[in-house]
């Protein structure tokens, strides 16, 4: 006969939803962010968020190659172009005018840069993929036009990615971080002397303190303060003025807010997580000149639609150069 009396588990809270939060986390400041724009009525992994000097936001859809415009503050969605490069996941904005696209290539050695007028007219290779094996995931520029770029290859056994400076005469690539699991975002600090990087295959939050030449490791400068956990592992990332580092959670449908020290301060939720919706954030952005922090997020699992979210920030976006 069944003894009913045994000690049993039952769930409380959130443990039994998709992707539970876990009891260190629960107690941070919370949001839940609102819908902000469907994209499309189809699941596409919508990517690298970038808003252009006239306040537009253009974006990467990775699968399927396609860039879009959204006009603002109409909300109108066009096509910008169709990358003929594989997997575009990044988007970034030269201060020269120009728009810098990362593609992923196979995933393998077949990925790189490219630029390409704003109108996404002639194109050229910034950093190729016939001459190198990296397959780029995402850039940020420094003030003298060089960048830093994510290697995306391997997984948590075989660590083939890190991250990499190009030159401002793009002619030289350093590497700066190796032997990392799949390096994802990447942000650089308002002062530009800290490298932010997620690494998703590993769970990790990379803090690296650089020298003046902007390649060189501060002595004991390399650490990993936050160490995530969960499926499926951190994604891109932004800062905000005051040097808080917002980072997407890919599978877990949330933002992760941590301070100038990598300390967690907060999170943004994605609306339907709980049922295991919309769990693909990927990429958060700051509309420029303001504290709103928008958020792309896709349902593919769940046969879902692709949607941008909304929601504030501690603080103003980064003023960055790319907008003055």
């Amino acid at each position: 006969m069944e003894n009913n009396n045994i000690p049993a588990l039952s769930y409380k809270g959130n443990a039994s939803t998709a992707v539970p939060i876990l009891s260190h986390e629960a107690d941070i400041q919370t949001v839940t962010a609102e819908q902000w724009l469907k994209i499309s009525d189809e699941g596409l992994q919508l990517e690298g968020l970038c808003f252009d000097k006239d306040g537009n936001l253009l974006l990467c859809e990775v699968f399927g190659g396609t860039i879009f415009h959204v006009d603002l503050p109409e909300k109108k969605v066009t096509t910008l172009f169709q990358s003929q490069k594989q997997n575009p996941a990044a988007v970034k904005i030269h201060k020269d005018g120009r728009l810098f696209f990362c593609y992923l290539g196979d995933f393998e050695s077949s990925g790189g840069i490219f630029a390409v007028n704003s109108e996404g007219d002639q194109e050229v290779p910034i950093v190729s993929d016939i001459d190198t094996e990296y397959c780029v995931d995402d850039l940020v520029f420094d003030s003298k036009g060089g960048f830093y770029f994510t290697d995306f290859r391997g997984y948590s056994t075989n660590p083939k990615g890190g991250v990499y400076y190009v030159s401002p005469d793009y002619k030289t690539i350093t590497p700066v971080i190796q032997n990392l699991a799949v390096a994802n975002g990447v942000a650089l600090s308002t002062d530009e002397k800290t490298l932010w990087v997620t690494e998703t295959n590993a769970n990790r939050l990379h803090r690296i303190d650089l020298l003046d030449d902007g390649v060189t490791i501060a002595p004991f400068g390399a650490s990993i303060p936050y160490h995530f956990t969960g499926h499926e592992g951190p994604d891109s990332c932004c800062i905000d003025s005051d040097d808080n580092l917002y980072v997407a959670m890919y599978g877990q449908g949330r933002v992760l807010v941590f301070n100038k020290k990598g300390y967690p301060i907060g999170q943004i939720l994605i609306p339907g997580r709980d049922q295991g919706h919309m769990l693909r954030s990927t990429h958060p952005a700051f509309i420029p000149g303001t504290d709103q922090l928008i958020i792309s997020a896709n349902d593919i699992e769940m046969g879902g639609d692709s949607w941008l979210f909304t929601a504030k920030g501690f603080a103003k976006g980064h003023q960055s150069y790319q907008f003055h």
